[in-house]
């Protein structure tokens, strides 16, 4: 086990993980739509929150232990579901979910994932996880969808919004994405300097979409796979179909995409669990503000009717608590899950929870609170935010 005592921020897992990722994986991660301009700002307008700092207040006996839906965590975070997160590292899903088991806090597995509903359930006993859940036009591959989910022991359903149609990512495009990818002599060049990424992968035999291949009708090899995502992503999605999903699912139901007071009363309508403020990490609309910008008003425009959550930009344990303070119950981290990793595989994941729970633990205190369910926009400097 690498010693990762040295790794002391995000940021550090980060350059690691650009080192060992093949290019069109790291670029897919770390990207965003058209001008990126959205992707800076989830990060870059947690910056410009600043905290009050208190003195001679009792520190002992900090806790930042909370729920989400009824689910106690041992901070306010999540890992968010991302795509194609078994081609940052063989399994990744995999080591993504034994590590946040490890460490107390949920794992949401992508619908887009290479390590399948089945493989997190077989290689975490069967922990309770969640799943994100895309809408397809094949109505009955989703209905199989949500019945594997059940079997998997998955308790609660994440459903993606924002992903209608998809969001340009200039960097794909120019990269040539594909899983695995394809055998191009640029491709074979970047491959050949990520020798560990190569072993890795060479070791598993999970190399293309999970949830996918092999139940969804009229996908037997790589190619109708591609051909098939890119034809079912549902254009025509709407509230009708989010009541739908809640009545075949049963059990808990977060909504994800959130960033507009109009949209997030309807989603107190629908009956759903909680929401999160969430614009795709800045990998759709372009243009549109940052979660955080976003997450005030839409948590006063909700009050307490429905738990409210965001990501987009969580980088550090100090993001972790401006979102909270504004009235997020819960975050969700995807790059910084990624970069993790990418860098060290589970160790990196669990060295980036370490990260985050170390500086949530600490700011909190600085800011003259022991317990996380007492923090409120009073440790936050007016003007501000």
């Amino acid at each position: 086990m690498p010693d990762l005592s040295k790794i002391t921020c995000i940021e550090d897992l980060r350059a690691i993980a650009q080192r060992r990722v093949p290019k069109m994986f790291y670029d897919y991660a770390d990207s965003g739509a058209w001008t990126e301009g959205t992707y800076r700002a989830n990060e870059s307008d947690f910056q410009k929150i600043k905290l009050r700092q208190r003195v001679a207040v009792n520190m002992e006996g900090r806790s930042t232990r909370t729920t989400m839906i009824g689910q106690e965590v041992a901070m306010p975070v999540a890992i968010a579901p991302t795509g194609l997160t078994g081609m940052q590292h063989a399994d990744g899903e995999i080591l993504g979910a034994r590590a946040a088991k490890a460490f107390g806090i949920p794992f949401t597995l992508s619908t887009m994932s290479i390590c399948s509903l089945e493989d997190i359930a077989e290689n975490t006993d069967r922990h309770p996880f969640w799943f994100q859940l895309y809408v397809m036009k094949d109505r009955d591959f989703i209905e199989r969808l949500i019945d594997r989910a059940k079997a998997a022991n998955v308790s609660a359903l994440q459903l993606t919004l924002d992903l209608q149609i998809l969001g340009q990512r200039h960097k794909d495009i120019k990269n040539g994405l594909s899983t695995p990818p394809k055998p191009t002599i640029k491709n074979l060049i970047n491959l050949a300097t990520k020798p560990r990424w190569c072993m890795g992968m060479l070791g598993t035999r999970r190399r293309t979409f999970g949830n996918i291949a092999g139940h969804a009708k009229g996908v037997k090899d790589l190619s109708s796979l591609s051909s098939w995502t890119a034809e079912q992503f549902d254009p025509a999605l709407s509230w009708a179909d989010v009541e739908w999903i809640k009545k075949r699912w049963g059990g808990k139901l977060i909504l994800k995409g959130i960033m507009d007071e109009e949209d997030a009363r309807l989603a107190v309508a629908s009956g759903a669990d909680a929401l999160i403020v969430s614009n795709h990490g800045g990998r759709q609309l372009d243009g549109a503000p940052s979660s955080i910008a976003a997450l005030p008003a839409i948590a006063d425009a909700v009050g307490s009717q429905i738990e409210v959550w965001m990501d987009g930009g969580v980088r550090s344990g100090q993001d972790v608590l401006k979102a909270r303070a504004l009235g997020a119950r819960g975050t969700l981290i995807g790059r910084s899950f990624l970069y993790g990793l990418g860098a060290y595989g589970q160790e990196g994941v669990t060295r980036a929870l370490q990260i985050i729970h170390k500086e949530l633990d600490i700011t909190m205190a600085f800011c003259g609170r022991t317990q996380i369910d007492d923090v409120k926009s009073d440790i936050l400097l007016p003007g501000t935010f």
